[in-house]
């Protein structure tokens, strides 16, 4: 299945990559714009490639940040990436050779889905050594569950200030059974991959069924495993046969990315069409919007984002949820933004990343925003508010994109600093909004 390689991209000189951008207001934003892959569906498919040993092609790869250094780490893990000619945003992950002993990652802890990692490091090594994962800091997002699900299929844990070692335990396992205290989205993807390199049955009551988690289930589905999932519980099973030869995947198009671009329509009063995702994971987004006076339209492929005759008709209630109908707690950032240009009182609330509002609503207030912290992970406020641009700097990745939907509606011009951040999740949320019509600049050093 190999074929021709297109080169590694090129390096870009650090002097040349853009650390600020600003933003002026520039009247409603239309047109039609497209996605990139999802980074949240992204990551934890490349480590389901690399958990079934198989050479897995890969289509829609975004090119953020977090992608391409989990893509690092996996080549210092032994498995090789090629780049097919000519298809662009696609790449073939080969089982390769591993090591002969196990890599030390130290930039593991720069991104939080390291730990995706930890099947495919059993299943080569026998262990897994890891330092603490890293990623937006945006509250206290434990490894408990984690290291719970590993000690349900026999694995030892053992950790330290620095990292963490899980060892396997090596014996045959039939058929594992357990439940998630909550429905983690991460834990229930490290009990299906872990389950997918022991070879054996699961059955997981009370898991995540977001989006993210049901295509890495119909991914391996693809692959032979027999898979069944509802709201109660997973239950996987191996396929019958050893399986062989490749895999065809493809990344969904990112539905945060999307519902930011459609906060961004929405607050400057325009219309516009986004393609290239799964228009249902928009339709609580879409419900929210619809009933705030801003109707959007969802088909299989796209949303479109019409003028608001009644804006502000209903407040925006925005309470991030794990539950399988609830709402991705990614998007409230951006519909916090909008909030700011609707009439009424809006609700938002964020249990699940206790630290994001202590990123965001220091930000806002930048800007002039008067948002009523009622307790560390919800918030009031009632619009619309008039905004002034003011230096703001993105502290993750949510945040800065947030803040470019707020700054699209105030006066004057914006500075937004940290786009390291804001690349990590996204190659180039700034070019999608500059082709909606909005007017940014990246400044270089």
């Amino acid at each position: 299945m190999e074929a021709l390689v297109s080169p590694l991209p090129v390096a870009v000189p650090a002097a040349a990559v853009p650390h600020a951008l600003t933003v002026r207001p520039a009247g409603p934003l239309g047109g039609v714009v497209t996605v990139d892959g999802s980074k949240n569906a992204c990551l934890p498919l490349l480590a389901a490639a690399a958990a079934t040993g198989r050479h897995v092609k890969l289509d829609n790869v975004p090119a953020s940040a977090d992608v391409q250094l989990m893509l690092g780490l996996l080549q210092q893990c032994g498995f090789r990436v090629s780049y097919p000619v000519g298809e662009h945003a696609s790449l073939i992950l080969w089982p390769g050779t591993p090591s002969p002993t196990p890599p030390e990652l130290p930039h593991a802890a720069f991104i939080r889905a390291s730990y995706y990692l930890v099947p495919a490091l059993l299943a080569r090594y026998g262990s897994a050594v890891l330092p603490w994962p890293g990623g937006c800091l945006i509250g206290e997002r434990g490894m408990g569950e984690h290291f719970r699900v590993c000690e349900t299929f026999g694995d030892t844990v053992n950790s330290d200030d620095r990292q963490y070692r899980i060892t396997a335990s090596g014996r045959r396992l039939g058929h594992v059974r357990f439940d998630l205290p909550f429905r983690s989205r991460g834990a229930t993807i490290a009990a299906v991959l872990r389950a997918v390199v022991a070879d054996c049955r699961l059955t997981l009551g009370n898991p995540n069924l977001s989006p993210e988690t049901t295509t890495v289930l119909a991914a391996l589905q693809e692959g032979g495993w027999d898979i069944h999932a509802s709201e109660e519980k997973i239950t996987l099973a191996p396929p019958p046969q050893p399986a062989v030869g490749g895999l065809n995947w493809w990344v969904p198009g990112d539905k945060v990315e999307a519902g930011t671009l459609a906060c961004a329509i929405a607050a400057t009063g325009g219309t516009g069409r986004i393609e290239g995702l799964r228009g249902p994971d928009l339709r609580l987004v879409a419900d929210l919007l619809t009933q705030a006076g801003i109707p959007v339209t969802v088909a299989p492929d796209a949303i479109t984002v019409h003028p608001g005759a009644q804006r502000g008709a209903r407040p925006l209630r925005a309470i991030a949820s794990l539950a399988p109908d609830g709402l991705d707690a990614d998007f409230e950032p951006a519909l916090m933004a909008l909030a700011l240009s609707l009439p009424g009182t809006h609700l938002f609330g964020d249990s699940i990343n206790p630290g994001r509002h202590t990123n965001l609503l220091p930000q806002l207030a930048r800007l002039g925003a008067h948002i009523d912290a009622l307790s560390p992970t919800q918030c009031r406020l009632s619009g619309p508010q008039r905004l002034t641009g003011a230096p703001v700097e993105a502290t993750d990745i949510r945040t800065g994109s947030a803040l470019m939907v707020a700054a699209l509606t105030a006066r004057g011009v914006t500075t937004l600093t940290g786009l390291d951040q804001l690349r990590r999740g996204h190659a180039d949320l700034p070019g999608k909004l500059r082709a909606l019509g909005a007017d940014l600049t990246e400044l270089t050093r």
